[in-house]
């Protein structure tokens, strides 16, 4: 069956948006070529800084036949409306129609037969419209041309089955491609390639320098930048992201190594990292005890001589020179002025426009310390209050001012210079962390307490404004300072109570209504569930379980209610509590329907008069044995122990179920038993909402 190539040939593609951009091709493609019919077997996307590819194979040369059957008046219509069916449906007679019965009514039914297009004839429009349809996160117009891509698109070239060309102009007026034609390496082999087809392709741009899949040049990058770190003697600095990023930078990447100036290798290792990667895409080299040696390396997009190499290796080493040169130049600056003496800027800088300066925020976060210190061993106020004092005085320092990335970073450096305790300096530079799931999550008491404090203050400033994340939307990064907050909390075992801490940073926001701030802090705790879920997934903790634990209302304590999970999902993995959860959910159901019946509440006192039957009144006892229980396992935080009394309800609610009659004739007698289904529902209630618990 033939195959489809497809090549857009332009300037060269940014290398963020390349990975979407090909997923973007092929999506768009594909669901367009299977809207119009058209079955394939496979289809794959390549990219290179200079061309997006598409490649389907097992298309059919022709698109399937099509029946389509269209419904028409009954049988016996008047004229007019027959005429008006045949005309609507293509046709002349009835005698091209059948006949459909329906219920008890004939009807007139036009069978339409389409039969297949070409399917080189339907592809130039599938292909066009994929292409103007191509959502680039921005893009752009040149010369006279109407439409846009993210750099000028110079080719549109299309193949189908052996050697057929499909002619595509994307702009009215546009010369037609009509052959397959595409370039080599920009510099090494810049001439014109025609293939036949996709293998032909790819084999003639890899003899001109280009290779064409991106996996293998990520590939063939860090397998020659490993080989070329072990020959110095070295081992490469793993960086993905920088990886990903020059992979989209060469057609045909050529690893070259180079010498860093002695002169800066007094500079932080964070700020020489920073400046090879950000500046120059170089990786950098760690020498045998992981410190950072004075050797780095670049991904050329040029194959050359020794001399060339030389020469390559030589203009490297001269940009480097004169970007560590800047960075040495701040590093000097910077440490001339106290951090303690930078903290008066934080007023001059915004933190949000409806939240204050940066300096608010320090003395907001300040506030929250006496909450957050008292549940965190061995924190010190004192050192904490410092901390926070100085946790953001770097954001005014040359050194983050050119590299924002180093903030905290840099502040660790500048407060041990000054002679800060190095526990401050650490928090410092830890109070941004974690950034995310994978990130180091601090672990030293005061970094912990500094990291809490201006998490939570972030959370509960935008929730007081009413800037909450919304969908895929996040702006402020909320969703990723809850999840911090929760890592800290459970990685560090810290019996926060957000309700009572949530209620005090409100306040410090301007939140005093107490009904305003009880509406915000319930709505935040939702949001922390939903965040806890998230982050217990990968674990194999069930959300649903999470949920009946948050539903029950009247606790924050993260480690707490963790606590509750684990010893429900280990009670109603046991029998007992499978079948308990099954005679919960009859006895909710019954008191439900009933009390919407009666229009009236069933929890009431439970009246020992008027249990007749031993099952009743087993189970009363029972009842009343768990619930005592349980209260004191529950304020001993013995979940484990709670559940097992629990488990200790399921033969007598069994029991009850199998001998007696709910709904008796006599009013009171009805009344009592309800009550005392209800009661089976307090009391499993007093450790979760078991009505949220799932299968």
């Amino acid at each position: 069956m033939p195959e489809l190539l497809l090549e857009l040939f332009s300037e060269e593609i940014p290398a963020r948006m390349q990975a979407r951009a090909v997923e973007d091709l092929k999506r768009l493609v594909t669901e367009k070529l299977a809207a119009s019919g058209l079955t394939f077997t496979r289809a794959d996307a390549y990219v290179t800084p200079r061309r997006l590819t598409l490649v389907v194979d097992g298309l059919p040369e022709t698109q399937p036949d099509v029946t389509e059957e269209k419904k028409g008046p009954r049988v016996g219509s008047p004229d007019q409306a027959v005429q008006g069916f045949l005309k609507s449906a293509g046709l002349t007679s009835l005698d091209q129609c059948d006949k459909r019965t329906v219920g008890k009514a004939e009807f007139w039914v036009a069978v339409i037969r389409k039969k297949g297009v070409p399917t080189h004839v339907i592809l130039g429009d599938v292909l066009i419209d994929a292409i103007r349809g191509f959502p680039w996160p921005k893009s752009m117009r040149w010369g006279v041309r109407k439409s846009s891509w993210v750099r000028p698109l110079h080719r549109v070239s299309c193949l189908f089955g052996s050697n057929m060309a499909i002619g595509l102009s994307l702009e009215a007026g546009e010369p037609v491609n009509a052959e397959f034609v595409t370039f080599g390496h920009r510099f090494l082999v810049p001439g014109e390639i025609r293939a036949s087809n996709f293998a032909d392709y790819k084999a003639k741009l890899q003899a001109a320098k280009v290779m064409l899949d991106p996996a293998e040049r990520r590939d063939m990058i860090l397998r020659e930048a490993e080989d070329a770190a072990k020959r110095e003697g070295l081992t490469l600095k793993q960086d993905l992201g920088l990886l990903e990023e020059v992979t989209g930078l060469v057609e045909w990447p050529r690893i070259v190594v180079g010498s860093i100036d002695k002169a800066f290798m007094d500079l932080p290792p964070e700020v020489m990292i920073t400046s090879m990667r950000t500046h120059q895409k170089y990786f950098a080299l760690l020498s045998k005890d992981g410190s950072l040696a004075p050797r780095f390396l670049v991904v050329s997009n040029m194959e050359t001589d020794e001399e060339g190499r030389r020469n390559i290796v030589a203009g490297n080493e001269r940009v480097l020179r004169a970007r560590l040169s800047d960075a040495k130049f701040f590093w000097d600056q910077d440490r001339r002025t106290a951090l303690e003496n930078r903290v008066p800027a934080l007023h001059m800088r915004v933190f949000h426009a409806k939240l204050g300066t940066i300096a608010d925020k320090v003395s907001r976060m300040q506030s929250l310390l006496t909450k957050i210190v008292a549940v965190i061993p061995g924190c010190d106020m004192g050192e904490a209050r410092e901390a926070v004092l100085l946790c953001k005085a770097d954001l005014s320092s040359g050194m983050v001012g050119e590299f924002p990335e180093l903030q905290g970073v840099m502040g660790r450096y500048y407060a041990l210079h000054d002679g800060e305790p190095p526990a401050v300096a650490d928090a410092i530079r830890d109070h941004y962390a974690p950034l995310g799931p994978n990130d180091r999550c601090p672990a030293a008491p005061i970094s912990v307490a500094v990291a809490l404090a201006d998490k939570i203050d972030t959370l509960t400033g935008f929730w007081s404004i009413g800037e909450k994340p919304t969908g895929s939307k996040d702006p402020f990064a909320l969703r990723r300072a809850a999840l911090g907050i929760i890592r800290l909390i459970i990685e560090n075992r810290l019996r926060l109570p957000l309700r009572r801490v949530f209620g005090k940073a409100l306040r410090r926001h301007g939140v005093e209504e107490a009904a305003r701030a009880e509406e915000l802090t319930a709505d935040l705790l939702a949001f922390f569930a939903d965040r806890l879920k998230v982050h217990l997934r990968e674990q194999g903790v069930r959300h649903d379980l999470v949920t009946a634990v948050f539903a029950r209302g009247g606790d924050s304590d993260i480690v707490r209610i963790l606590a509750r999970v684990d010893a429900i999902k280990e009670f109603l993995g046991a029998p007992d509590g499978a079948n308990l959860l099954v005679a919960y959910r009859r006895a909710s159901n019954i008191v439900e329907i009933e009390e919407k019946k009666d229009k009236a509440r069933h929890d009431g006192a439970i009246n020992p008069s008027l249990l007749r039957l031993d099952q009743e009144k087993a189970l009363q006892r029972k009842l009343s044995e768990a619930r005592q229980a349980t209260d004191t396992l529950l304020r001993m935080e013995n979940f484990a122990g709670a559940m097992m009394a629990l488990a200790n309800l399921r033969m007598p609610v069994d029991a009850f179920f199998d001998k007696v009659t709910v709904n008796a004739p006599e009013a009171d007698l009805r009344a009592n038993r309800l009550r005392l289904l209800s009661e089976i529902r307090r009391t499993l209630g007093a450790v979760a909402d078991f009505s949220r618990v799932e299968g």
